[in-house]
């Protein structure tokens, strides 16, 4: 590593650290990249570091999670002698549709058989990997986001720029300013995870979607329970569809029982649904109290809150994920198994073999501006093979609930993931319809005892931003929230977002969007499900957003 001192005095002036490979994101794909980039340094030296915008690793990791091995175990093959935090393998798995006031149990589908997994914090394994990284020599820089790709006279990736800290509100720099540090590498890696804000610029600036479907998505809101250990089975692992959703939204739940007397549930929502009055949040909340599930937390205590977006385009929707001087990695690229449910294990991967693909071209004199190698690799690894078999199922459930579980068995069973033809995706913004074709739907009040408000969820998720920066947030026309938004769709945003920065109110006799940016959990669904895609997520101050424990 070199730091370059630019002139003192100068305005705007930053300095620069220089490394092999700098990777964007903690998570991980960006960890197992960085351990296996050292790895490999055995044979020559790589220097790596790791930039990420959460206070600490693993702040804004979210995740279900239940993790699959395979990755884990070629990375590092004694991880259990080395503390890693798998400490509740998976003993059973339940399956069930639910009615309004009946659960049915289903057969299991084999892609949801978790025998040989683990039921873990995902934000406490990217801590230990980042501890096993750290013990490598990779450089990790917690609690500073990279707000800027930079660019080489010839047009590739030079590196990043972190974002400046102690702007106001006007974005002039206030009295405690500091200008953000530039991260120059040979390459960089993107692993800013789902729906990345620099990562949307390189799918724009290269057109590496071309050629794709749109990338479709999920938005994930979860809950960590300590339950009553009378109700707690470690191991145990339950997943529903149906009730709440209607047979036309996709969707569905997990209850995961970890160590220690804690349950995680979630409800996930494609966010290509129609009706603009739904609320995941509500509908999450609502779940809860299906007469099945109630009681397991009756007694209980709700101690985390979270919401994040995932990646549900699959296979078809995978962007070219190599340009000049860096590569998108993990869900950058949309690495999810949708079937499956996880994403941990093929993140890792696409993070190795970027690795492998980086180290191999370091070691020549002029090394090549693109990783070629590191597609060819995805290509011959078992991940695309997952991949391409798992790719028709989500698709399908754009005809419904009960034809997309009856194709998604033809398919498995029949077909074995190889059927002669691939459906496809639309973007999901466009999906949503105008107000006046979507009934009204009545959530009822919270109970703070099972269901909770937005507000009190916020402040569990120990969510944090420096009130007065710019906000983060940003639309390409003011007007558009009221003159489109509210006028056509009775202002989604203030349903769809699951921590309650989007607020219609009057002022002066007329209807604006109030904005508090500081509830702000980085699940990204704004910038994704907004009809008019007028919204525009960009990174606050590092160090902002909220700090999750054990999720």
């Amino acid at each position: 590593m070199l730091w370059d001192n630019h002139i003192p005095g100068e305005p705007m002036q930053r300095d620069s650290m220089r490394f092999d490979v700098a990777i964007v994101g903690a998570g991980p794909a960006g960890l197992a990249a960085a351990i296996r980039l050292r790895n490999l340094s055995a044979e020559r030296e790589v220097s790596v570091c790791v930039i990420e915008k959460g206070a600490e690793v693993g702040a804004h990791i979210l995740s279900g999670a239940v993790i699959e091995t395979k990755a884990l175990d070629e990375l590092i093959p004694d991880w259990k002698n080395k503390g890693a935090p798998l400490l509740t393998p998976a003993v059973e798995d339940r399956f069930l549709f639910l009615t309004k006031n009946r659960a049915f149990r289903l057969p299991t589908p084999p892609q949801m058989n978790n025998r040989g997994n683990y039921v873990v914090s995902l934000g406490n394994f990217c801590r230990w990997l980042a501890r096993e990284a750290e013990g490598l020599g990779v450089e990790i820089f917690p609690g500073f986001a990279a707000a800027e790709v930079l660019y080489n006279d010839d047009g590739g990736v030079k590196g990043v720029a972190t974002g400046d800290m102690g702007r106001g509100k006007d974005g002039e720099p206030g009295p405690n300013f500091q200008p953000g540090v530039e991260v120059h590498a040979k390459y960089t890696f993107f692993a800013e995870g789902c729906r990345g804000s620099l990562t949307k610029t390189l799918l724009g600036r290269f057109h590496l979607g071309q050629g794709a479907d749109p990338q479709t998505y999920g938005l994930g809101i979860k809950e960590l329970w300590e339950v009553d250990p009378a109700k707690h089975f470690p191991g145990r692992i339950v997943h529903t569809v149906g009730w709440p959703l209607d047979g036309r939204t996709y969707g569905g739940s997990f209850l995961y029982h970890l160590e220690a007397d804690q349950v995680a549930v979630g409800l996930v929502i494609g966010l290509d649904y129609r009706n603009p009055r739904l609320s995941p949040f509500d509908e999450m909340q609502r779940f809860k109290t299906h007469p099945a599930i109630r009681p397991l937390f009756e007694g209980g205590r709700r101690i985390a809150y979270g919401a994040r977006a995932l990646n549900e385009g699959g296979f078809q929707s995978i962007p070219r994920v190599v340009f000049p001087g860096g590569a998108l990695i993990g869900c950058s690229a949309g690495f999810l198994n949708v079937p499956k449910i996880k994403g941990t294990h093929t993140a890792m991967m696409s993070g190795m073999l970027a690795a492998e693909a980086a180290f191999s071209a370091l070691a020549e004199e002029t090394p090549a501006p693109e990783l070629s190698a590191y597609p060819e690799a995805l290509k011959e690894s078992w991940l695309w093979d997952e991949l391409y078999r798992a790719r028709n199922i989500r698709p399908a459930f754009r005809w419904g609930l009960v034809r997309g579980v009856t194709y998604s068995a033809l398919d498995t069973y029949l077909f074995g993931g190889r059927a002669p033809w691939t459906l496809h995706h639309h973007e999901d913004h466009k999906a949503l319809a105008e107000a006046a074709a979507g009934p009204k739907i009545d959530y009822p009040k919270a109970d703070g005892e099972i269901t909770f408000d937005k507000l009190s969820s916020v402040y569990i998720s120990n969510t944090n931003h420096e009130e007065n920066q710019p906000c983060h947030l940003t639309f390409k026309d003011q007007d558009v929230p009221v003159t489109v938004n509210l006028a056509l769709y009775d202002g989604p945003e203030q349903r769809y977002c699951p921590a309650g920065v989007y607020e219609f109110v009057e002022e002066d006799g007329k209807a604006c969007l109030r904005i508090n940016a500081q509830n702000c959990v980085h699940c990204k669904t704004c910038d994704i499900k907004d009809p008019s895609q007028n919204i525009d997520w960009v990174t606050p101050e590092g160090g902002g957003g909220p700090n999750y424990p054990n999720m």
